[in-house]
């Protein structure tokens, strides 16, 4: 990533199609609440009430522009102890999670996602603050690390 990069080494990535679902989903997003922001404006005919649904559409182009910088951000790394995942541009933020800690591995496919031929992998611990999930991993490469995690996750927790 960068020289201020708080866990040094090579990093997994995301598949770059994840971009174009997450897109397709701020598209899904941006009509439902444009739409929505258009009530008052019916309702009353006042013109001044289409600021709102402009601001709406405005904001979901920004978050749009940001989105495949967003998904390269995103990465984790399998350590010898713990999984660390990362993500965030501006803030961001990064999550160890030791494989003795973990309660659940799974794996989710939504209908974009599997139309892309993609998954995501949710990693659970006692803890509420520390679950985890890795969006936009090809399917093979997603029960292949539930797997992994998996037997990691039962080899750290025979040892306590």
């Amino acid at each position: 990533m960068s020289s201020i990069d708080p866990v040094p080494g090579d990093w997994q990535r995301v598949s770059p199609k994840y971009v174009v679902v997450d897109l397709l989903g701020i598209l899904v997003s941006a009509i439902i609440f444009t739409a929505g922001a258009t009530v008052p404006f019916w309702v009353t005919r006042e013109p001044a009430w289409l600021i709102a649904p402009a601001a709406v559409l405005v904001l979901h182009l920004l978050i749009a522009a940001f989105t495949p910088r967003r998904v390269r951000a995103l990465g984790y790394r399998l350590r010898d102890d713990d999984l660390v995942f990362r993500k965030g541009i501006m803030f961001l933020r990064v999550v160890a999670v030791p494989y003795g800690r973990m309660q659940l591995v799974d794996v989710n496919r939504g209908p974009i996602a599997r139309a892309f031929g993609l998954s995501e992998l949710k990693l659970v611990t006692a803890a509420a603050t520390s679950h985890i999930t890795i969006p936009g991993l090809p399917e093979t490469d997603a029960e292949t690390l539930r797997d992994r995690l998996v037997e990691l996750a039962e080899s750290r927790r025979a040892g306590l």
